[in-house]
C-alpha cells in the first residue's frame, strides 16, 4: 500500500516506518495505525525501526491544521489520539521490538511517540522536550505513562510542566534513550539493531515486553507466576529448543521467530 505522510519498507524482516511530515495531522494519524496494524499482522516483520526523513524528527501535533479545519479543535484533537494511541498500544503489544531513531528535535506527540517505542538511538544532535503546556495542552502519545517510569515522576513533571529541553547526552544519562551516536551514523546504527533483533526469538522478547510492562502492576509472586509460565511456554516452544539446543551444540542457535 502507498502512503502519502509516511513510508513503509519490509527488507529482511525488518518493517522500517520513515515518517516524512513534520509535524502530525489526522491523515497521518490514520496512516500511522494502518501500518501498526501491518507490522504486528504480518508473520514476515519481526523487528520494526522508525525513523524520520525530516530536518526535525517530529514537532508534534499540527495545532494550524487543526485550528483551520472549522471543527471544535478538542474534538479535532481527541478523535487523532484515537489513532495515535491505537497506534501505540499495537506497538507495546506485539512481540516485536520497536527500534525509534531520533536524529533532531522531538517535541509534544513526537517525543511520546518516539520514547515509546522499546529502544531509541538519538544522533548527538537529538533533542526531546514535551511542549504541551507551551500551548496550554496536556500530554498525549503515552508519555504520561512512559516518562515516570523511564526517568522518574521528578523529571518527567520537569519535562512535561516546564517544557525543558533535555539534550542527546542528557536523554542517554536519564534513561530516556539507549545509546547516543555521532550526527549522520544514527540510521545505520538502528538498522545494525533492527537486523540483530529481527534474527532474534520473537516470541522470548514479546514475553520479556509483557513481562516488563506488568511488573509494576504485579505482586512479586505473581510476577514469578508469569515468569515461570512464560519461560515454560517460551522452553517448549520451537525457537526454545533451537536455543536450548544450540547452547549445548556450541553452536549460533538459528530462530524463525516462533514459540
Amino acid at each position: 500500500m502507498t502512503y502519502q505522510h509516511l513510508s513503509l519498507e519490509i527488507d529482511q524482516q525488518v518493517a522500517h516506518i520513515t515518517i516524512k511530515r513534520v509535524a502530525m495531522h489526522l491523515p497521518f494519524m490514520k496512516e500511522l495505525l494502518e501500518i501498526a496494524m501491518e507490522c504486528d499482522k504480518n508473520d514476515d516483520i519481526r523487528a520494526v525501526l522508525i525513523s524520520s526523513d525530516q530536518k526535525l524528527f517530529s514537532a508534534g501535533g499540527d495545532l494550524a491544521y487543526f485550528a483551520e479545519s472549522g471543527t471544535d479543535i478538542g474534538a479535532a484533537i481527541k478523535e487523532l489520539t484515537v489513532y495515535l494511541h491505537s497506534a501505540i498500544s499495537l506497538f507495546n503489544r506485539m512481540d516485536k521490538p520497536t527500534i525509534c531513531v531520533v536524529q533532531g528535535a522531538a517535541a509534544g506527540a513526537g517525543m511520546s511517540f518516539a520514547v515509546q517505542c522499546d529502544f531509541v538511538i538519538a544522533s548527538e544532535k537529538a533533542s526531546f522536550s514535551g511542549a504541551y503546556t507551551a500551548a496550554g495542552l496536556s500530554p498525549d502519545g503515552s508519555s504520561s505513562y512512559f516518562l515516570p517510569r523511564l526517568i522518574g515522576e521528578r523529571r518527567a513533571k520537569e519535562m512535561l510542566i516546564t517544557n525543558r529541553k533535555v539534550g542527546a547526552q542528557e536523554a542517554l544519562e536519564w534513561g530516556l534513550v539507549n545509546q547516543v551516536v555521532e550526527a549522520g551514523t544514527e540510521l545505520e546504527a538502528g538498522k545494525k539493531l533492527a537486523q540483530q533483533l529481527a534474527a532474534g526469538p520473537s516470541k522470548a522478547f514479546g514475553s520479556v515486553k509483557q513481562l516488563i510492562q506488568r511488573s509494576s502492576t504485579e505482586s512479586l509472586e505473581s510476577q514469578m507466576a508469569l515468569e515461570a509460565e512464560m519461560i515454560a511456554s517460551n522452553a517448549g516452544g520451537e525457537d526454545g529448543q533451537e536455543g536450548i539446543n544450540a547452547f549445548l551444540e556450541k553452536r549460533r542457535a538459528e530462530f524463525k521467530g516462533r514459540r
